[in-house]
Parts: C-alpha cells; structure tokens; sequence
C-alpha cells in the first residue's frame, strides 16, 4: 500500500531521492547539468510529499511559491522499479490539492526536453506548455508548463 506523507525538505528520505534525482539528471543533462543544479537546491523547501510502500521512500516531490503568485513543482522524482504505477501522479495530486490548501491558483514546472517521461506525466495530468519563465528563458533544453487548479 502506497501511503503518502507531508514534510519539508529537511525529511532524509526526501533528501536520499533527491540524490538518486540528481544522479540520474546529471547524466541526461550532461554539460548543462550545472546550470539546472543551482536552480533546484533543497535546503529551504517548506512543501515536500513523500511517497513510500511499505515504509520505504519511493518517490517524491516540492512546491515552492513563485514571484508572479504560483507554486512551482519541483524535485519530482519516482524509482525506476516503480515508475508506471501512477504513483508520481499521486505525488503530483497531492502537491496540488497542497497548493490550493495554501490558496493558489496554478501550478508551474519546468522540465528538459530529454525528460519523455516527465513530459508525459504532466501532460497527462493536464499540464500545458506555458512560455519558459524567470531563468529558464531563452534556455533551448528546458520546457514549462503551468495548471490552473
């Protein structure tokens, strides 16, 4: 049974998906692998779901507020041996249903081009491409999207 919990990015067992995250990342992004890290530091995340099956962190995911009123999703990441399960999707409904607790009306993210999957989560989960935002502008590996909620 998959049970999910709510934390901060203090949690350890967000902090060890995270590194699995940023493993993984760091060999898809290759040489723009620097420029995306300094973007996605997790120290001060005060929004973060854990999900775990059998007392196990097996995915996760962060929202944090944004400037122009919105809360972007951040660190999504899911083990390989459970990707395909929908649980990113629970995680993601969760950050959601967090955000509109916290009265927000969208959810922004922005994914690389090389990421399939990840596109694929969020475009079935109503997500739509959005113009690139704040730092991610003019930057040709990155895609946004956003979700009114």
């Amino acid at each position: 049974m998959i049970k999910l919990i709510r934390t901060n990015s203090s949690n350890s067992d967000f902090s060890k998906l995270v590194k699995h995250l940023d493993a993984y990342l760091a060999k898809i992004d290759g040489d723009e692998h620097d420029f995306y890290a300094q973007f996605n530091k997790i120290n001060a995340l005060q929004y973060v779901v854990v999900a775990y099956e059998n007392d196990q962190p097996i995915s996760c995911g962060a929202i944090k507020q944004v400037g122009n009123g919105s809360m972007e999703v951040k660190r999504m990441y899911t083990l390989p041996e459970y990707r395909g399960k929908g649980i990113a999707t629970r995680v993601l409904l969760e950050l959601e249903q967090w955000a509109k607790e916290l009265s927000y009306d969208q959810c922004v993210l922005e994914t690389g081009k090389r990421q399939p999957e990840a596109i694929r989560l969020y475009e079935k989960n109503g997500y739509q491409l959005i113009p690139n935002y704040g730092q991610y502008v003019g930057v040709e590996n990155s895609l946004c999207f956003g979700k009114w909620l």
